[in-house]
């Protein structure tokens, strides 16, 4: 071989070998890298088995971090709502530290997510001022609200009136980002921002994007808390829409914000830490407009903190999530947590979409600004308007601006925001929008206050107009901006964004428990941001229009509070019961409330019990109790070991090998049957009866039962048919049989209906039956 071609030859064979060393090198890198990656984890501790030699419970923690990570620190440690810590480990070190003696468990941490004033006079809350509970006892409630925190000034935290700081406060108002002490008043009491969690996962907060303090840079925090317990505020709207009065449920109430939520969104481990804090500072009702998976109870961080705070008395509510209308989609499904789904109220902003062959169809718009020219303009579709093979979705950068400029364009709802979308139109020159929905959204229709003249349709009418779009040469279009309208009918009916049972985890307790009002929901906003969010909307409101389940949890959580300020010895269970089985599922013309989603009958699994009626709740005749042990026997009923359990419950418990426990027996206000094909009752068990035991908190009588059902495949006998009470607080149980006579096919339902009534009273209980 000549010398040349060899020197050649031995170059090649070298950089071959080189680049072989070097994959090999960066495939080993990368697996190290991996290996070495650090997670956030939340460490569950068996307090009880701290060893000996340990003078404190931090001790020991300490002690067993440090045995597996000399660098690791711990982030929080919990107390109330566990006991523990949370830490960052590589996956090596998280699984060597559960294998310790005394470590329940080691959870990944999780990223929750936000369920994203018309409703007082809606619920009736105006009318009936001498059934409300004195104001005295309403303002000595505490109601912590876990979200992005708080525009403290806002004119929802005016504390002009109230009394002193109710003396069983034991919380901070602290300082941060733009916020200090001095903030707070003797509406808002309190206030604390939790970020360890979120900054260990994703770095350092920005502060020049959002404050690193309580203080609310995003809006939905001070929607919610001002939902639920905002100061009646005169002359309250958006861009003069829904103009009035505004005020939350609980008027009168305190708050005590919890920021949680930033950017990047709600971390485990930070909530954890909020609802420690919480439970501390004595707040007497949680409200938490998120969540995050559907994981096992005793490994869901919301889950478990509820049940501290639930065993320590403090009512907790949750949203239900917004991922209806389709089925198993529920977010918060605990027993002890208060689920609550959304529904409309009777209050609309239609906007008109006008064609040029004469025709208006109805949507809804809460445009403000720059009126359109006075005359029918050209209409595109979209879809025609575009490279790109989404761009009927209008995402960013898909519109051709030579196609839409001058033009009003029709965008089909999707994937990206509603107000997205006005925003990429009007960046392309469009002079409008309509905004169809699709087979997802059907006939819901949310208002939106668009950067442009834009109106909101649903699929029927969305479907008529783009058949006009594609059949017409030339078709043109205006929109009709009609304000706001009361009165709407049929109301309420079910949001199709609300997540809708039966319950993934236990399908025997029937979820959501109640709905609320939730679309087009007027409340505080911060002015920090503009009202659809959008980094370039800079307009600045006091007071904003959202929908979610997020907006109907704290309708539930500042009724709550009033329920609580006038039974002010109540559990969080008789509280949840007496807005459970007042609750309505018709209207007051005898027919079914009704599921936006399909325009046909709701069921339990879209709204729960019913409706909430506040004024009924407050004297409810009878409620279903449950204390702690109750709910801790249901975690024997689900087989949970040992160790789940304490972590559950941040105490041992010992499920009794002698006793027979089942989910049915836990007395809930609701019933959840699971039927077999061969007509057996509660995944296989033989066990035919449900009993439950009511306590009597109204006046001495008898109450009669009453069953309603539309399923002659499921005959109910109820035993006894009476229930007489002589004394407050005097229990009583009856039992309730479901016997089948055939069955329906895998995963049908059907649905009854259980009530007692004293003739004053009507304390109701939906029934719905599934088939496995």
């Amino acid at each position: 071989m000549p010398l040349k071609m060899m020197k050649t030859t031995l170059k090649t064979f070298v950089i071959n070998v080189l680049l072989l060393c070097l994959c090999h090198v960066s495939t080993a890198a990368v697996v190290k890298s991996k290996e070495q990656q650090r997670w956030t984890y939340i460490v569950h501790m068996a307090k009880s088995e701290m060893p000996a030699s340990f003078e404190h419970h931090l001790h020991w923690y300490d002690s067993s971090l440090k045995s597996v990570s000399d660098s690791a620190e711990m982030i929080y440690t919990y107390d109330n709502v566990i006991h523990g810590f949370s830490t960052r480990l590589t996956a090596k070190q998280a699984q060597l530290l559960e294998s310790q003696p005394g470590i329940l468990s080691v959870l990944p941490e999780l990223k929750y997510e936000l369920h994203t004033t018309r409703t007082p006079q809606f619920l009736g809350l105006d009318k009936n001022p001498a059934l409300l509970p004195e104001s005295s006892s309403e303002s000595d409630v505490i109601i912590g609200v876990l979200d992005t925190g708080v525009w403290p000034e806002s004119k929802s935290f005016d504390d002009t009136g109230l009394g002193p700081i109710p003396s069983s406060w034991k919380g901070d108002c602290e300082s941060g980002t733009n916020f200090t002490a001095s903030n707070c008043n003797r509406k808002l009491i309190g206030a604390r921002y939790f970020s360890k969690g979120y900054e260990g996962t994703l770095g350092p907060i920005d502060t020049s994007k959002e404050s690193r303090s309580p203080r609310d840079d995003d809006g939905h925090g001070t929607h919610t808390s001002t939902t639920a317990a905002g100061s009646v505020v005169n002359d309250a709207n958006l861009f003069d829409y829904a103009k009035g009065t505004a005020r939350g449920m609980a008027t009168r109430a305190r708050v005590a914000a919890y920021k949680v939520c930033w950017l990047g969104g709600c971390f485990s481990s930070d909530i954890l830490a909020a609802m420690e804090k919480a439970i501390e500072d004595n707040v007497n009702v949680i409200s938490m407009s998120l969540g995050g998976g559907m994981s096992d109870y005793y490994r869901d961080s919301v889950a478990i903190g509820a049940f501290s705070a639930m065993e320590k008395g403090i009512f907790v509510s949750c949203s239900a999530g917004n991922a209806g209308p389709s089925s198993y989609s529920l977010s918060n499904q605990a027993p002890w947590i208060t689920t609550v789904g959304a529904g409309t109220i009777d209050r609309d902003f239609p906007a008109y979409v006008s064609l040029g062959n004469g025709k208006n169809f109805s949507g809804v718009s809460l445009y403000k600004g720059n009126s359109l020219p006075g005359k029918l303009l050209p209409f595109v579709y979209a879809g025609n308007a575009s490279n790109a093979t989404n761009g009927n979705l209008c995402m960013i950068g898909t519109l051709i601006p030579q196609k839409v400029a001058g033009k009003i364009v029709l965008c089909d709802r999707g994937v990206n925001s509603r107000v997205q979308k006005g925003s990429v139109a009007k960046d392309a020159g469009a002079l409008g929008m309509v905004l169809a929905n699709t087979a997802a959204n059907g006939e819901e229709l949310v208002a939106d206050a668009h950067l442009l003249p834009a109106t909101a349709v649903g699929e029927k009418n969305g479907d008529i107009i783009k058949s006009y779009l594609f059949a017409d040469p030339n078709p043109t279009v205006t929109i009709l901006f009609e304000g706001t309208k009361v009165g709407i009918e049929p109301s309420p009916v079910v949001a199709a964004f609300s997540s809708r049972g039966p319950n993934s985890i236990t399908q025997e307790i029937l979820k959501p428990d109640v709905i609320a009002p939730g679309v087009n929901i007027l409340a505080g906003w911060s002015e920090n941001v503009g009202p659809t969010g959008l980094s370039i909307d800079d307009r600045r409101v006091g007071f904003n229009i959202i929908s979610g389940t997020s907006m109907s949890c704290p309708h539930v959580s500042g009724l709550a509070a009033l329920v609580k300020a006038e039974h002010q010895d109540w559990s969080p269970a008789a509280i949840r019961s007496a807005l459970m089985t007042t609750a309505y599922t018709a209207y007051k013309n005898g027919q079914k409330l009704l599921d936006v989603s399909t325009g046909k009958p709701a069921t339990p699994f879209d709204y729960g019990s019913g409706h909430v009626d506040p004024i009924s709740a407050l004297d409810p005749g009878l409620v279903y109790d449950l204390t702690a042990d109750d709910y801790l026997n249901f975690a024997c009923a689900l087989k949970y070991n040992a160790a789940q359990i304490t972590s559950l419950a941040g105490r041992n418990f010992t499920c009794d090998a002698s006793k027979t426990y089942s989910v049915t027996d836990l007395n809930y206000p609701s019933f959840s049957v699971v039927l077999t094909g061969t007509g057996s009752v509660g995944n296989g068990s033989t066990v035919p009866k449900y009993t439950r035991t009511v306590t009597n908190v109204g006046s001495p009588g008898t109450y009669k039962v009453s069953i309603s059902s539309e399923s002659p495949l499921v005959k109910i006998r109820v035993e006894p048919e009476s229930l007489s009470f002589i004394a407050n607080n005097e229990k009583k149980s009856y039992t309730v049989t479901f016997t089948t006579t055939g069955s329906l096919p895998s995963n049908s339902n059907s649905f009854a209906r259980l009530e007692w009534t004293d003739g004053k009273h009507t304390v109701g209980s939906p029934i719905a039956f599934s088939w496995t």
